[in-house]
């Protein structure tokens, strides 16, 4: 019993570098669909201040 819980993070850490290793060289990359979009690039107006908010003040 106590070999069983000695090996369970050996064998956690066996399943997540295992794991690591076919992503990086089995799976095929990953192609993003576009150009990231930046902040400046974005054609959304700026956040005006919520009135309500300032009332109080």
């Amino acid at each position: 019993m106590y070999a069983l819980v000695t090996l369970v993070p050996f064998v956690l850490l066996a399943t997540v570098m295992g794991l690591s290793w076919w992503e990086d060289r089995i799976l095929p990359p990953a192609d993003p669909a576009g150009p990231p979009v930046t902040a400046a690039a974005s054609s959304a107006p700026p956040h005006a201040a919520n009135p309500a908010l300032l009332k109080g003040r």
